[in-house]
């Protein structure tokens, strides 16, 4: 998605804001101040959210990238590529436009992500920015082979960290999460472990991705969690029936991944799109032929509420997500510089709590055919730990 030929005032903001690298979304808030209220500036200065116990920008960037079949060719899971210098100086970008949480894991590569990451946030960029990354799914820590299954046994994860320092080019990881939970292995013995490592300064904060919610409380008992990663968007609102309350009550923050709905929200993706491997979409169920046309729906109630906002797709799908929960911080991912600048400056669109209601029931409903991942996949989502004996 190109969004700037098409958009020529928002072409025209992005070019100001990089040549005086400033993040965008400064000047699209200042550029309001002489017809806004002053609520405007009050919004700029509060740009910053809490994040269970970290402040970061409410838009951080999501580094879930793979060796592509090109030398030094990086690829991301949804067709769009880059370079290896591209990718770093995509990270260095962010950073110095005002992202200063990124996201990544191990499997991711596996290791090219924590790589690029470590390299392009060395020196002073490192010292501004939390960069989170994730264990368990089981990598040959020589040869960066999968394993498969997944693996939260104590002695993995302390190899795992080791790694991962590495790679990263740091002494500490900010938020460290278990990618899944694995069902061998007791959640006190995996949050035990990290407790150990951060004693040790190698680990500051801890998180889950997709877990069980009763393995959730007991891994809060042992050690506060600080933040959850759940698949959450305006295409699957699953989050809001368990995982978000659960958030609310114990002051946990709560990452989306799939913010973009794999591009579905940012109208990249019309009834007669068609996907194939290694595109990730090529196995999701609700991108399927015969369902696709159907979810359409939403995809084009969120270009309505775009040209309405005078925003574009992505950027309205984003602000409606940090929109749901101050606590809230989405990573989307891109290997595209004028994409990352574009979902930067969703930080700086508002809803009314009355437009905000209207949305939340449009988009209510609408229904969505089909599963939100393959089988195989979505079996690993919501597993509960098995009980410390």
């Amino acid at each position: 998605m190109n969004t700037d030929s098409a958009n020529p005032s928002r072409r025209h903001l992005l070019s100001a804001a990089a040549a005086l690298g400033v993040a965008p979304w400064v000047l699209s808030a200042c550029a309001q101040t002489a017809s806004a209220p002053p609520s405007a500036a009050a919004r700029l200065a509060s740009a910053v959210r809490s994040l269970g116990p970290l402040k970061v920008f409410p838009i951080g960037l999501g580094v879930q990238w793979h060796p592509g079949s090109a030398p030094q060719g990086v690829v991301d899971l949804y067709s769009s590529s880059t370079t290896r210098q591209g990718g770093i100086a995509l990270i260095r970008h962010a950073a110095d436009i005002g992202v200063n949480f990124f996201d990544t894991a191990d499997v991711y590569g596996p290791f090219m992500s924590e790589e690029l990451l470590g390299e392009a946030l060395q020196g002073s960029r490192r010292d501004r920015v939390v960069i989170s990354t994730k264990f368990g799914f089981p990598v040959d820590q020589a040869t960066g082979r999968r394993l498969g299954g997944v693996n939260s046994r104590p002695e993995y994860i302390r190899q795992a960290v080791e790694g991962q320092l590495r790679r990263l080019r740091t002494d500490r990881i900010d938020l460290l999460y278990q990618h899944r939970v694995d069902p061998q292995v007791p959640i006190e013995d995996v949050v035990g472990t990290i407790k150990n490592l951060m004693q040790q300064g190698k680990v500051l904060h801890y998180g889950l991705s997709e877990p069980g919610l009763q393995t959730v409380r007991r891994a809060h008992r042992e050690h506060p969690v600080a933040v959850i990663q759940n698949e959450y968007s305006m295409l699957y609102r699953g989050a809001e029936a368990g995982v978000l309350p659960l958030c609310e009550e114990l002051g946990i923050g709560f990452v989306p991944w799939s913010p973009l709905g794999m591009g579905f929200l940012a109208g990249t993706i019309s009834a007669n799109s068609r996907f194939e491997q290694p595109d990730f979409r090529a196995s999701v169920p609700r991108f399927a032929p015969d369902v696709l046309p159907a979810n359409m729906a939403l995809a084009n109630l969120v270009k309505t509420w775009a040209a309405r906002k005078n925003v574009t797709p992505a950027q309205l799908s984003l602000a409606w997500l940090t929109a749901q929960k101050p606590w809230i911080v989405a990573i989307p991912g891109t290997t595209n510089r004028a994409h990352l600048e574009e979902n930067v400056a969703a930080a700086s669109v508002s809803f009314g709590a009355a437009e905000l209601n209207e949305l939340n029931t449009a988009v209510a409903a609408i229904p969505i055919r089909g599963a939100r991942l393959s089988p195989p996949v979505l079996a690993a989502t919501g597993v509960e730990a098995p009980p410390k004996r």
